[in-house]
């Protein structure tokens, strides 16, 4: 595609070139077209924004001519025959009196931000040859009456947001001059339309990644100049037309990513003998790779991935000189008898070679020492999963291209060469589940741009080498599964890993007091080592630790009180050690947490009652000799102590019972009179008796005013239904709030206030907003005045950090990890409100805007204006009453009542708005479609076809490598695109239209984390 794209770029400088010979010399102009101007100057008035001051030089000191960017005719005295804007970084929509500047020739907008509908006026140019749109954000439909513009003959509309079909009137301008249609990236629908094959100069045609289904026309075989034919990533199928191989002008293949079927003709090398890519991974081709390809010298990139091709590779391959790109994972392709990779080794022929691909087959044999003498231009080498065995070669270390090597689930022997450490690029390196053996080489402490370290499941021996510390970049170390011995070295301990993975090793010794410095790790496993002493308390330093596992170890003393701070912890399992002492029971505070096991250690006294301790089967505690009490499952005798103290206080008691009991009726008589006065008084004074209910500190309107600066515009942070939220500072600490200030005219803001008040007085999780104090009062002018006041969120809201790309670009990363630890954390907040709270409370408006994240991306859900408590939820509600178009639930627009399902609902269209980076009432969805059967029609095979752009070269860049996999002992490596579909499934599942067929909250929170688990390679 990007060779594709730089023909079509050389294509428009020439063109352009062509017009810039018919420029007329300004300074002989003796006549002005004010026609040309005013149409220029409506384009100036819609630009918002020009960070390159571009706009500035339009202006009255110069003539429009020469204003940058306008070309004017020599022969037209003042009019405009080119309008060329490209890449000058500007903001705004397109006026409809460009169809004004009627003598243009060419207008090239292309890689701005250019919004709103392409004009319709802008078939009104005749005299148009040129039109490049593309890389923008236009919406809207083609416009139809394009068909006028009867000599174009380049169409450039891709990477825009534009929806409909392609339109027929189209037709008309196809039979004469259209070279080039670039419709590429949008969001069109309906099929290829046969028309197309009438277009008898096109030679350019690329429709990838839209929504277009139905097969490939038959009709495109008569295109007889066709260079260039792009249809990859649609819901296309079928076969291709056979003809289509006989194109012989054709260069370009680019087929991937739909649902075609057969097999790809012998002999196509030598009917398209120009090929220089043929991309045709992600659909179901089968039959042997054609040997013929070698006939097309030309070829650059082979792209057969992700289907169903088996036999054996072409053992010449290396007769394609110009081979960059040979894509061959997930097929059944194997070597023949006796055949050890002679392809392999003909391969380092191609010194320009960059990328090579073949896991996931049936390869096997000895790997070749010749893998050394591929191009040091290959930056990705990816040979895991298949059955090749032998030693890594020591010229492994040639290869200082590389920035991944995927080695993992093979049958690898020997060392790991002290070559490696040559490769300074190396991003990952993936030698997991292999027979390697001896020590770690210490070269690897060379890697210093190294993310990615998997070399679990292998025979490993000796330390784990000190200058592994070097790797100051380091996201996961996987070590577990090997022999390795000696102690943790504190100077591998960096701040950036989330997942450190020892387990199953021989490591004994202290655990070093540096592992509190790990602020970023979630998962820690030292399981099933010789690891002793007591745990150390500086683990309470690691907040967003959400898997711990020190099980089989020699670990003694009490359990630190300085793990009562890990609120996200959800697995902690200390098993199998030689701690004493009691319980702690602030693990029953810890509302994350699901599964705890203390089993087999020496603690002693009271098992305590509450939070996990409360479910037999996410607790145990099993072979600790002096445990009592705990819930009945649990199986523990009562506690001596507690039933002796119950007797002697009961026999006390019975002393001075009769007396209490007297008073006590007296007392209640008394309270009843008081009672029944005060409740007629509170009648008449409902906000008293809202002020008397709430336990926050109040704070008068003065106060908050002087916060806010009185209320500047300067420091409003939003806009809700029923007021608006300042950011102010208070107290002498100079603390950080944010107030939010209640309308009271608009309808229903009171109740919205008391709703709030209400249902966050006595809710408390980590994820939810935090209530600071409450201000009921009246303003300097006599009028009611109602405020919240909140922790200030320094990250602003989860809608600003979607869609706000105009603020965040280039500064903000919002990664897929931070994206699923921000759900995960609003999943949990809800699972508490809809399980942990008595009464249940009901959300009633979630969405991105209402989810707050405070200085280190912890996601807080808030504004509780229309929560629901359950035992109160019996009444209908209407869509006017609770939550926002496109996040309410269906059953609410008919009157449904508050429940459960509804919160689930909007967590549902949540959850699939972080993973397409669209809203739900994005323009596109219209005519039945909505956000939840735009998922739904993406899966399985297209799932990646609808993921936000801005994540998609992160996720590419995993190079699939994300998993943790040991062969008959933990599960398969996962695969980016399954964790997206197991992702997105949840959202569809938790967006169906019946409530019945929604998944509970807590389901939703366990499928989650296993997604998180996947992700960053930690078992599930």
């Amino acid at each position: 595609m990007k060779k594709a794209y730089f023909l079509l770029q050389f294509s428009i400088v020439l063109f352009l070139l062509l017009l810039s010979f018919q420029a007329y010399p300004t300074t002989a102009l003796s006549s002005v077209n004010e026609t040309d101007k005013l149409a220029l100057l409506a384009i100036k008035g819609r630009i918002t924004q020009d960070i390159h001051g571009i706009m500035n030089s339009w202006n009255e000191s110069f003539h429009f001519c020469d204003w940058i960017g306008v070309t004017c005719s020599r022969r037209h005295k003042g009019r405009v025959t080119l309008l060329s804007l490209e890449r000058r970084g500007l903001i705004g929509s397109i006026p409809p009196q460009i169809g004004n500047l009627s003598f243009l020739r060419g207008i090239n907008l292309a890689e701005n931000s250019f919004q709103g509908e392409i004009p319709q006026e802008i078939g009104h140019l005749s005299r148009l040859r040129f039109l490049n749109l593309s890389n923008n954000a236009l919406q809207g439909e083609i416009p139809g009456n394009l068909s006028f513009c009867s000599g174009l003959a380049v169409l450039n509309m891709s990477n825009n947001m534009l929806v409909g079909k392609i339109p027929n009137s189209l037709e008309t301008l196809g039979m004469k001059k259209l070279n080039t249609l670039f419709l590429n990236s949008n969001e069109l629908i309906g099929t290829i339309p046969k028309w197309l094959g009438n277009a008898s100069s096109l030679a350019q045609l690329s429709l990838i990644s839209n929504r277009l289904h139905g097969s490939i026309p038959v009709q495109l075989v008569k295109l007889q100049n066709l260079s260039y034919l792009g249809v990859s990533s649609n819901y296309l199928s079928g076969i291709v037309p056979p003809a289509i191989y006989n194109l012989s002008s054709l260069i370009f293949l680019h087929l991937a990513h739909n649902q075609f079927h057969g097999q790809i003709p012998n002999d196509i090398g030598l009917t398209l003998p120009n090929l220089q890519d043929i991309v045709c991974g992600g659909n179901y081709f089968t039959g042997q790779l054609p040997v013929s390809l070698l006939n097309a010298s030309q070829l650059k990139e082979i792209a057969f991935e992700f289907n169903s091709f088996s036999g054996p590779v072409p053992p010449n391959l290396g007769r394609l000189n110009e081979l960059e790109v040979l894509l061959l994972e997930r097929n059944q392709l194997e070597n023949m008898e006796g055949d050890d990779f002679s392809f392999l080794a003909s391969l380092t022929n191609c010194s320009k070679l960059s990328d090579l691909e073949f896991s996931r087959n049936h390869f096997k044999g000895h790997l070749p020492t010749s893998i050394a003498n591929l191009s040091s231009r290959l930056k990705f080498l990816s040979i895991h999963n298949n059955q090749i065995s032998g030693r890594l070669p020591d010229g492994i270390g040639n290869l200082i291209g590389l920035t991944s090597l995927s080695l993992g689930e093979n049958f690898l022997t020997g060392e790991i060469p002290n070559s490696i450490g040559r490769l300074e690029k190396l991003n990952g390196l993936w030698s997991n589940d292999n027979q390697l053996s001896g020590t770690i080489p210490s070269s690897i402490g060379n890697l210093t741009q190294l993310l990615y370290l998997y070399l679990d499941g292998n025979n490993l021996e000796g330390e784990i080498p000190l200058n592994l510390g070097n790797c100051r970049h380091l996201l996961v170390v996987n070590l577990s599964y090997n022999n390795i011995t000696g102690s943790i070295p504190k100077e591998v301990i960096t701040s950036t890993i989330t997942l450190l993975d020892f387990a199953r090793n021989f490591l004994l010794g202290l655990l070093p007091l540096e592992l509190g410095n790990m602020t970023n790790l979630i998962s820690l496993d030292l399981s099933n080592n010789r690891l002793s002493g007591e745990i150390p308390s500086t683990l309470g330093n690691c907040p967003m630790m959400e898997y711990l596992y020190m099980q089989d170890n020699l670990f003694v003393g009490s359990i630190p009180s300085s793990l009562s701070a890990l609120k996200s912890l959800h697995y902690l399992d200390l098993s199998r050690n030689n701690l004493s002492g009691q319980i702690p029971k602030y693990f029953q505070n810890l509302t994350l947490l699901h599964y705890l096991n203390l089993s087999f250690n020496e603690f002693e006294g009271e098992v305590p009652y509450e939070g996990v301790f409360g479910n037999a089967s996410a607790v145990s505690v099993v072979g600790n000799q002096h445990l009592c009490g705990g819930i009945q499952k649990l199986r523990f005798p009562p506690c001596k102590v507690q039933t002796s103290l119950k007797k002697n206080k009961w026999s006390h008691n019975l002393k001075i019972v009769i007396p209490i009991v007297s008073c006590s009726i007296l007392l209640a008589v008394l309270l009843f009179l008081i009672f029944f006065t005060w409740t007629r008084t509170s009648k008449r004074k409902a906000s008293s008796m809202l002020q008397t209910q709430e336990p926050f500190p109040k704070i008068s309107f003065a106060e908050l005013s002087q916060a806010t600066n009185d209320f500047s515009s300067a420091n409003l942070i939003g806009k809700g239904s029923f007021g608006s939220v300042y950011k102010g500072i208070m107290g002498e600490n100079g603390m950080l709030v944010a107030v939010k200030v209640l309308n009271l005219e608009q309808k229903g803001a009171s109740k919205s206030f008391v709703a709030e008040c209400e249902a966050m007085r006595n809710i408390r999780h980590r994820n939810l907003i935090k209530v600071l104090t409450v201000c009921s009062s009246i303003d300097f002018k006599g009028v009611d005045f109602k405020a919240i006041v909140y922790e200030f969120m320094q990250n602003g809201n989860l809608d600003e950090w979607l869609h706000s790309n105009e603020v965040h670009v280039g500064v903000r990363n919002f990664s897929f990890i931070k994206r699923l630890n921000v759900v995960i954390e609003v999943a949990h907040a809800i699972e508490y409100l809809h399980y942990h709270c008595q009464p249940a409370i009901v959300h009633g408006d979630l969405k991105p805007s209402n989810i707050l994240l405070d200085h280190e991306m912890v996601a807080h859900v808030g504004d509780f204006g229309l929560a629901r408590f359950l035992i109160s939820s019996k009444k209908t509600i209407s869509l006017g009453t609770i939550g926002t178009i496109g996040y309410v639930a269906p059953e609410y627009g008919m009157g449904g009542k508050a429940s459960m399902a509804g919160d689930v609902f909007s967590f549902g269209i949540l959850l699939l708005e972080m993973i397409t980076g669209k809203r739900p009432t994005d323009a596109i969805f219209k005519d039945g479609l909505n956000l939840h059967q735009f998922a739904k029609l993406a899966l399985p095979e297209r799932v990646m076809d609808i993921v936000d752009p801005s994540l998609l070269q992160e996720l590419r860049s995993t190079n699939e490598n994300v998993g943790d996999a040991r062969r008959n002992k933990r599960e398969r490596r996962v695969s980016i695109k399954e964790i997206l579909i197991t992702f997105s499934r949840i959202g569809i599942l938790c967006s169906m239209n019946s409530s019945n067929d929604r998944m509970e909250m807590n389901d939703v929170v366990a499928e989650l984390c296993i997604i998180r688990d996947k992700f960053l390679g930690n078992h599930s």
